[in-house]
């Protein structure tokens, strides 16, 4: 991004307060990819990183009678709306998902078994676990036939509870890659 001459920055300004809509396509023309690029920085994803900008670039524009170049850049401006809109998406969006995770504690999820009507057999589980090692074979039997949970598993195993999680995701991806 190359800087604008100071008085050029001025006259950019007079033209914003003076609500010139060709003065936005300047300085979109001349901010707007490092705008952009910061936001995409955040966010990292494209299509939500446009979604901002755009929001950006409308927050700007209506909010730009507030602006006061004493305190500070118009470049600079624009780019603390953009980052604090990206910011504010994403911990709007953590926060939709702590929402939809519902906590693992004794008060709402039970501890138990799976149901007895639950046949693995039908589904071949036991022939899919007869591919695997001695350990790999007892860690599954243990976690999906006989219903323990990894905390279970883990006392009964006698190892720690990281080593039992690990093990049990490598082990289902390397039976979903044989399935497959």
């Amino acid at each position: 991004m190359k800087v604008l001459e100071p008085e050029l920055e001025q006259a950019l300004i007079r033209r914003l307060h003076a609500r010139e809509e060709a003065a936005m396509v300047l300085f979109y023309k001349h901010y707007g990819k490092a705008l952009h690029h910061t936001i995409w920085r955040i966010v990292r994803q494209d299509e939500l990183a446009e979604d901002i900008m755009q929001e950006t670039l409308l927050k700007f524009w209506l909010a730009f009678p507030k602006y006061d170049s004493a305190k500070g850049k118009l470049f600079t401006w624009a780019l603390n709306i953009g980052r604090n809109l990206a910011i504010d998406h994403l911990r709007e969006r953590r926060y939709r998902d702590a929402q939809r995770t519902l906590s693992l504690n004794a008060d709402n999820a039970p501890d138990r078994a799976a149901p007895t009507t639950f046949r693995p057999e039908h589904i071949g589980v036991r022939e899919w676990l007869e591919l695997l090692g001695p350990a790999d074979r007892q860690l599954l039997d243990l976690l999906y036939l006989r219903g323990y949970t990894q905390t279970e598993a883990a006392d009964e195993l006698r190892l720690p509870l990281g080593t039992v999680k690990s093990r049990a995701g490598r082990v289902i991806r390397a039976l979903a890659r044989v399935m497959r």
